[in-house]
């Protein structure tokens, strides 16, 4: 059976602080209506049955939309509610055994914090790794050194999966992060504590577009050359 494709382009965080006053579910709804392609229920904090409380919710927000609903480090909730993947931390345990439980169609990440850590992620297992953090970000505090854009490139250059980008990221960051080797952008505050995420995550979509754009059009140049 082939693995899931998830487009990791805007790739939407969640954090229930930045979320209020409109909360989790509602977020993720204007959001994904303004063009974020992909969603990771976050909650360090929540407990099993809150935090399934949470997705079975976003799973119905997402229903029909082609988003998928990754779960972050929790298994035992992603597997409960039928997410579409499991995005694991350094400490979050082992790949191989969440594949073996998730199945072969689960879209499964992991964060990478430096290069070296590559190393240990296994492509026939593993489907993207998320780069952490790109900068300081106030929605991690506990996170490892910033890699900034020179590590970024660093990682995207030798990983054998598509990296997405998170940290700290805005949307003047975009062009950097997709220019450094990344698929997408891990956003958090930026959009779930926007005034409009409906319109915050329309403007990365259309930022992501247009360096794309820019990006195959300047190859085409080159190749006329």
């Amino acid at each position: 059976m082939t693995r899931r494709v998830a487009d990791l382009s805007v790739y939407l965080v969640t954090d229930p602080h930045a979320c209020r006053p409109r909360g989790v579910v509602e977020t993720v709804r204007q959001a994904v209506a303004g063009g974020a392609t992909c969603v990771q229920l976050r909650d360090k904090q929540a407990d099993a049955a809150a935090l399934m409380e949470t997705a079975r919710a976003l799973k119905a927000v997402l229903a029909g939309s082609g988003v998928p609903l990754i779960v972050n480090d929790r298994l035992e909730v992603a597997r409960a509610v039928g997410a579409d993947g499991l995005h694991m931390g350094q400490g979050d345990g082992d790949p191989a055994a969440a594949r073996a439980v998730l199945g072969p169609r689960a879209i499964l990440g992991v964060s990478i914090e430096q290069p070296g850590q590559l190393a240990a992620v296994d492509p026939a297992i593993v489907d993207y790794v998320g780069a952490s953090p790109v900068y300081a970000t106030a929605t991690k505090p506990d996170h490892a050194p910033p890699l900034g854009l020179a590590g970024l490139a660093a990682i995207c250059a030798q990983s054998p999966l598509p990296v997405v980008a998170i940290g700290g990221l805005g949307l003047v960051d975009t062009a950097g992060v997709l220019g450094a080797g990344a698929v997408g952008l891990a956003v958090v505050t930026a959009i779930c504590a926007a005034a409009d995420p409906t319109a915050a995550a329309a403007a990365f979509a259309r930022a992501v577009r247009s360096h794309r754009a820019a990006t195959a059009a300047n190859t085409a140049k080159e190749t006329l050359r």
